[in-house]
């Protein structure tokens, strides 16, 4: 019996060291260790943190940031890592701009890693433009000491820094952030904001190769392309439909729904397209509200019933027994399970039509960086659906 537990524990050991990653090699002491402590696999993570120059000239960018936002989540829905499909974090840093603390670099942090799209969002449509000095290097490694990157191995951590002055500006030399990244593992991209050859000149590519990444240049100035299809008018039906699935609870409900009508109209500012693309990202498992949606809330493993209070209760909840507020919340599950895959469906159809009637128009930040992610995650074993 000893023998048989053995084996089997050893047994489970190997299955929860097959990683995404095949370059992560196990020595013989660490198999050995394996038959002691079995752990379960951690959740993989894409982690990207977005720094954008916000001075004057740069206000195309920020437009672009702000269209093209729901595109790019939508392409890091499809990724897979092994047969799991890996959470996306974001976080956001202006630089820059006059505005902001000149002691700190003329630098700020507008949000940590955040799996919350709505929040991205909202401080995405917050940021303004301003004259100032850029500093590459700071900005970059402010973002190394600041973000939590964690140390799973199968995590694709990735910096992309837009702007368009001089790489080597500032106190801190951008190589030495550089050497601090791949320490953390982190991949640094660069997008520069200007002619290519321009780019290359005044370091942004030497910025990106020294952590294997990629050096992109595009004309902020172009307008995002949002291409209409026959499927756009279903589908933003269906996201009202989707919207009214959202049970609320706690002190942030009501503002957190708001906020999620909040960013509904932001997408939809730019055109019907770009409100489409946001609902598919609606539908997909990036999108989540655990911290004032029930049916959120009710799927992940720490969650009791017994620890709601009434008063967090929505009032078409209050009064009701827990059996009920389940079966309440169990209903809106299946509602919206069927709803977002109604859209998935014809966000499959849209996504042909778009490609056929796409042509030469590349929205410039959105293909840099999916382009640059899908490349880069290859090295750690992802694969696209």
């Amino acid at each position: 019996m000893k023998t048989y537990f053995k084996t089997l524990l050893f047994g489970m050991a190997l299955i929860g060291f097959t990683a995404c990653n095949a370059n992560n090699k196990k020595t013989n002491t660490d198999l050995a260790q394996a038959e002691i402590t079995v752990q379960k696999p951690s959740k993989q993570y894409i982690k990207v943190a977005l720094l954008l120059d916000t001075s004057n000239s740069m206000d195309g960018l920020i437009d672009q940031a702000k269209a093209q936002l729901w595109d790019i989540v939508n392409e890091l829905s499809y990724a897979k890592c092994g047969n799991n499909k890996p959470n996306l974090q974001i976080a956001l840093y202006e630089y820059g701009n006059d505005r902001l603390n000149g002691d700190e670099g003329y630098i700020r942090q507008v949000l940590s890693f955040s799996e919350d799209l709505d929040e991205i969002s909202k401080e995405l449509f917050s940021l303004t433009t301003n004259g100032g000095e850029e500093y590459c290097g700071q900005v970059i490694q402010t973002s190394l000491n600041q973000l939590n990157w964690g140390k799973n191995p199968d995590d694709l951590k990735l910096i992309f820094i837009a702007g368009n002055e001089p790489f080597t500006q500032g106190k801190i030399n951008y190589k030495d952030a550089s050497t601090n990244a791949k320490e953390k593992d982190v991949t640094i991209n660069t997008i520069f904001c200007g002619d290519y050859r321009q780019g290359i000149n005044i370091s942004w590519k030497d910025g990106a190769s020294l952590t294997n990444g990629d050096y992109m240049a595009i004309n902020q100035n172009n307008a995002t392309v949002h291409i209409a299809s026959p499927y756009d008018d279903d589908i933003l039906i269906l996201n009202q439909k989707l919207n009214k699935t959202y049970v609320i609870y706690g002190q942030a409900g009501s503002q957190k729904m708001a906020l999620q009508a909040e960013q509904d109209t932001n997408a939809s500012l730019y055109s019907k397209a770009n409100a489409v693309s946001r609902t598919v990202s609606k539908s997909s498992h990036l999108y989540k509200n655990k911290s004032w949606d029930l049916v959120d809330a009710e799927a992940e493993e720490d969650f009791k019933y017994n620890d709601l209070k009434a008063s967090q209760l929505p009032e078409v909840l209050k009064g009701k027994s827990e059996a009920e507020i389940k079966a309440y919340v169990a209903k809106k599950r299946i509602e919206r399970k069927r709803i977002q895959k109604q859209i998935q469906d014809l966000n499959n159809k849209r996504k042909l039509y778009v490609s056929n009637h796409k042509k030469d128009t590349k929205n410039g930040l959105e293909n840099a960086m999916t382009k640059a992610i899908k490349e880069q995650a290859k090295r750690k074993k992802y694969s696209w659906d």
